[in-house]
């Protein structure tokens, strides 16, 4: 039965993450938790979110923007890698607090920025790359963060999941190779996180037909809905870690 509640709850993280290319983490590390206990959870989702960013890659491959995913990766990757090991010895409540409280934050601060105009260029996303991707090192999500970030470059729909999705998969990747060699992956683990990674990956096929028929404008309300809920979730993991 939790193993049946996992699967159909990761179709529908899949689904949702397809559409804003975030929000699958979110709703599927409070139950990971719950069956598997936090120090499980996290490389489980690791996986398993690796698995989703391949399927939004491979269903919007046509659109991804090599020359932006190029910048941003060559300086998230050392990044994250620096961020896994860093994980180790900071305070998880810490660092969720403080992700909930920029989550939120980042909804009027993207309006406000959209409005006067902010347009980024690629090699702008060098210095986002950094430190996004040290941040992903120690925390199960920060696709929020990338959003605005991505939109100021000038993607939306497919242009936006894909060439996102190839940036988190380089992390996510580099993730679990630390992971690995940490000690933190058994096989047992790995082998649970591509059975959920299965069932997100279906939901990311699933979401196309979604995006197609949104309108950039609602695409860009549906992540405002999600940055706030990714906020609310990581503040109330904080208070239960106190």
């Amino acid at each position: 039965m939790i193993w049946l509640a996992i699967l159909a709850l990761g179709l529908a993280a899949g689904t949702v993450g397809g559409i804003v290319g975030f929000g699958a983490s979110i709703m599927l590390m409070p139950a990971l938790m719950l069956a598997f206990g936090p120090q499980e959870a996290v490389p489980i989702m690791a996986i398993a979110g690796l698995m989703a960013n391949l399927s939004r890659v491979a269903v919007w491959w046509r659109e991804v923007d090599w020359r932006a995913n190029a910048y941003y990766c060559a300086t998230a990757i050392p990044a994250a890698a620096l961020g896994a090991r860093t994980l180790l010895t900071l305070n998880p409540r810490i660092v969720e607090s403080t992700l909930g409280f920029l989550f939120i934050a980042m909804v009027p601060m993207r309006r406000w920025l959209m409005a006067r105009g902010l347009r980024i260029q690629a090699w702008h996303l060098l210095f986002v790359g950094a430190g996004i991707g040290f941040l992903s090192g120690m925390v199960a999500s920060t696709g929020p963060i990338n959003t605005p970030f991505f939109v100021a470059y000038g993607l939306v729909k497919g242009a936006y999941l894909s060439t996102e999705a190839m940036g988190s998969m380089a992390v996510g990747l580099t993730k679990t190779i630390v992971f690995q060699r940490l000690n933190a992956l058994s096989w047992e683990t790995a082998a649970r996180g591509l059975i959920v990674g299965a069932s997100v990956m279906t939901g990311s096929w699933v979401a196309k037909g979604f995006v197609l028929r949104l309108e950039a404008d609602q695409f860009r309300l549906l992540m405002d809905g999600l940055l706030v809920l990714a906020g609310l979730v990581l503040l109330w993991g904080a208070m239960a870690h106190a």
